[in-house]
């Protein structure tokens, strides 16, 4: 949905007559983009899950420096003389928002609800055997082996009250990607600092402070959250004082917001990379004048498009020296990550057509590439300047531009012959790229594969990282995953992001390296 300046001034002047003008309580907080559902368990989005851990809470918690903390769950380790099983133990004197208690049954609820077959949440959980509540305060997950990291795969998974979601007919996860509907889709009922007062999709939604909320009182008792897609609208609404946040500025913006009276920006590298995927397969691509074939099959080709890439030309072009040219699919920030593995080679036009010959297609071929146009910073941008620089090459290719509401669907149909994808790593482990990226679509694995690349000998050791216990050769099988999936040039990473936070001067609000500012860690100086 695309705002006009008239239409975002009309509801920040009904939001300031409600709330009293950037009033230190209440922050308003403008996104390019909306969350696309309310459903925890529907989505693995990081726009959902930044919006919903507001509303509700996990188990554990990653703070900004990378460390897990408690949130739910205020301690978990392996149980003593087993293995296979993680113990929890919970927070008491916990309520959710309509005054029920939170007890064991409702993370085993959960739990199973996040790993069953509609969730798009469950890769994170596929070790697990069963789990079982062993008092109102103590949880057991018993995994199908020893699974010594899985805590990590907890920081988005929220918890749901099990007799609100029978009552309300939501124990069955959303089917996002059929278009499928349930009254959590636009209600909430969490445990988090504040509850949903009410939601506008595409528009306006206010969350209003929890009296009952077992944590400190934030500075921030009301956050009134704005999708504004045009960068400009965004922008002005910040300099004219009526937004006090833009989470998502504009590269090209970032300079002169430094310069300007009463803006602070701070900036921080993320734990995301940007990278384009192929599809995978011998039938023809829907999109090509290449009729016989599928030229992305082609390892030749793959590898010419990788040499035809300028992704410092990007870092310095399009991204205004905001991005980390990257090489391999993974952020820094994650096991497995090496200097070696992130190099990429310097662009060779003439060797790529060339390649391009040697693999049948002497004057290129058309393809469609999908792209989002409001979920990464200038990532429409990035589309285009990926079309020109696949066009020197003989490569024609027509873009298609859509809000993520829309580009998601088509990476998890599998609707798609060439796209664009963020990717964020909230465990910071390999693992969490290749159950996703990686892996055949099959089961709980492979749920954003969007191309369809399938290698069964991999399939093999991404599973068997779920249950190594030695961590040296844990990490040396994903060096093998990972030097296998560079050999395939099986994805086309471009960069990782580099963020930046715009607040009206006096909002302190810390980059998040997975792009989650909470705004009840905010502080507001007068």
């Amino acid at each position: 949905m695309t705002f006009k300046l008239t239409h975002i001034c009309a509801v920040l002047l009904a939001t300031s007559a409600m709330t009293g003008a950037a009033a230190a309580e209440t922050l308003r907080w403008a996104k390019a983009a909306d969350a696309t559902t309310l459903d925890p368990h529907a989505q693995n989005l990081g726009t959902n899950h930044n919006f919903l851990h507001h509303i509700y809470e996990t188990l554990v918690n990653r703070n900004v420096a990378g460390e897990l903390t408690p949130r739910l769950a205020t301690e978990w380790s392996i149980k003593e003389g087993s293995p296979n099983v993680w113990v929890f133990k919970l927070r008491q004197g916990v309520k959710f928002h309509d005054g029920a208690d939170f007890t064991a049954e409702d993370v085993v609820f959960s739990l199973d609800r996040a790993r069953s077959d509609k969730s798009n949440m469950r890769q994170l959980h596929v070790g697990i055997d069963k789990v079982v509540a062993i008092d109102d305060y103590t949880v057991e997950v018993h995994m199908k082996g020893p699974s010594p990291l899985y805590p990590n795969n907890l920081t988005n998974t929220f918890i749901l009250d099990k007799g609100w979601a029978e009552a309300k007919n939501v124990v069955e996860v959303q089917d996002y990607a059929a278009g499928a509907d349930n009254y959590a889709v636009r209600n909430t009922n969490g445990t988090g600092p504040y509850t949903l007062t009410t939601r506008e999709v595409d528009v306006r939604s206010v969350m209003s402070y929890f009296d009952g909320h077992w944590g400190e009182k934030p500075v921030v008792t009301e956050i009134v959250y704005l999708p504004i897609a045009e960068n400009a609208t965004r922008v002005a609404a910040l300099l004219s004082g009526e937004v006090d946040f833009v989470q998502d500025v504009p590269v090209q913006d970032v300079t002169r917001l430094q310069s300007s009276a009463g803006i602070t920006v701070t900036t921080g590298p993320e734990n995301r990379v940007i990278y384009f995927g192929y599809r995978f397969g011998d039938q023809p691509l829907k999109s090509s004048n290449v009729t016989d074939s599928n030229p992305f099959n082609n390892p030749l080709v793959r590898e010419a498009v990788h040499l035809a890439v300028d992704r410092d030309a990007i870092q310095r072009v399009v991204m205004r020296g905001m991005s980390i040219p990257a090489g391999v699919a993974m952020p820094p920030f994650v096991n497995g990550w090496t200097k070696e593995l992130d190099a990429y080679p310097a662009v060779d036009v003439d060797k790529a057509k060339a390649l391009l010959a040697e693999a049948g297609y002497p004057n290129g071929f058309s393809v469609t590439l999908d792209t989002p146009n409001n979920r990464y910073v200038n990532d429409e941008a990035i589309s285009q300047a990926l079309v020109g620089m696949l066009g020197r090459i003989g490569i024609q290719v027509t873009l298609a531009s859509r809000p993520v509401a829309q580009h998601s669907p088509l990476i998890q149909a599998n609707d798609t012959d060439f796209y664009m994808l963020g990717w964020g790593v909230p465990t910071f482990d390999s693992a969490y790229v290749f159950n996703d990226l990686v892996h055949s679509k099959e089961g709980s694995y492979g749920a954003y594969n969007g191309g369809l690349y399938s290698n069964p000998e991999l399939d093999a050791k991404i599973k068997s990282l779920e249950t190594e216990v030695d961590l040296d050769k844990r990490n040396a099988t994903i060096a093998e995953i990972w030097a296998k999936v560079q050999e395939d040039r099986a994805l086309l990473p471009i960069h990782n992001q580099v963020l930046a936070y715009a607040t009206r001067t006096g909002v302190e609000i810390a980059v998040h390296p997975e792009n989650s500012p909470l705004m009840m860690d905010v502080s507001i100086k007068k």
